[in-house]
């Protein structure tokens, strides 16, 4: 069985971590980020979790169209091919809770990839964390993805060439349900932000970068962890509201489940060893 999650007294080096090329000043490089496509054609984001396992948000995935990902590229349309990976998904898990496409509840969905990835500078997974761990409020952390989603007195989404990037902290589950309950007509006693869900601002405008099932990774104790996947897009969008993202430590345990009864296309500490045996290596600038 794979290590999918760690006890937070091992080794950072399990995990990946983002990185800046050398002498110049732009975005970071985030090796987990995942863009999630249909005919080519980005629709949300994701992060690599193993070498050949993908999470993202459930209500990314519609029907029975044919995805695929790209990883190891912070363009939303790249030309080097030598660095881009085009995957095809295999197979797609859904949440057996997940529910509704307006305030969710289990939203968070597995894909397994057709071909494992090859670790390296431009790939690597994130890890998670046990389910038992309490993300404090406060904590920093960085959503990412190519949705620019919705600037103030806009009516319009976009998407950016270039892999985004906003910091934003945990916010407290309760104030983060008080914000989006003043404008709602569902009865005060029946919560909109439940405990499978996490919150994150950047106490401002919030600008919303992150991509519907795009990653929310936080550094903890010197290991970078995916905290969530973005659910609550449109509601992110307007002015000052908070993201609301599934809560990934709350499904750790079926995720490893899941993952430990799928198909297993190598060895099974394979993608932690390559990792490894990456960071040993020579770093070559970009």
């Amino acid at each position: 069985m794979r290590p999918l999650y760690l006890p937070v007294t091992l080794v950072p080096e399990a995990c990946g971590k983002p990185w800046w090329p050398k002498n110049l000043d732009v975005t970071r490089y985030w090796p987990w980020e995942v863009s999630l496509r249909v005919e080519n054609e980005h629709v949300c984001g994701g992060a690599l979790i193993d070498l050949d396992w993908v999470v993202t948000a459930a209500h990314c995935i519609q029907g029975t169209k044919k995805y695929s990902v790209i990883l190891g590229t912070s363009k939303l349309k790249p030309t080097d091919s030598t660095r881009a990976l085009s995957i095809p998904v295999r197979d797609i898990i859904m949440h057996p809770k997940y529910w509704g496409r307006n305030f969710i509840t289990g939203d968070v969905a597995l894909l397994q990839l057709h071909t494992p990835v090859v670790v390296s500078k431009y790939v690597q997974p994130i890890c998670l964390l046990e389910p038992n761990y309490n993300l404090k409020v406060g904590t920093q952390c960085w959503v990412t993805g190519w949705g620019q989603v919705k600037q103030r007195f806009s009516a319009n989404s976009t998407l950016t060439p270039e892999l985004r990037e906003a910091e934003v902290f945990i916010m407290d589950n309760k104030m983060c349900d008080r914000i989006y309950r003043k404008k709602s007509l569902i009865p005060r006693v029946v919560p909109l932000v439940l405990g499978d869900m996490i919150c994150a601002t950047n106490y401002g405008e919030n600008l919303c970068y992150g991509d519907s099932g795009g990653p929310l990774a936080c550094e903890v104790e010197g290991r970078w962890i995916l905290a969530g996947v973005l659910s609550w897009e449109k509601a992110c969008a307007q002015v000052r509201n908070p993201g609301v993202y599934t809560h990934i430590t709350k499904y750790s345990k079926w995720i490893k489940k899941q993952i430990s009864n799928g198909v297993l296309s190598v060895p099974c500490t394979s993608s932690w060893l390559l990792l490894l045996s990456w960071l040993l290596q020579p770093q070559m600038g970009p």
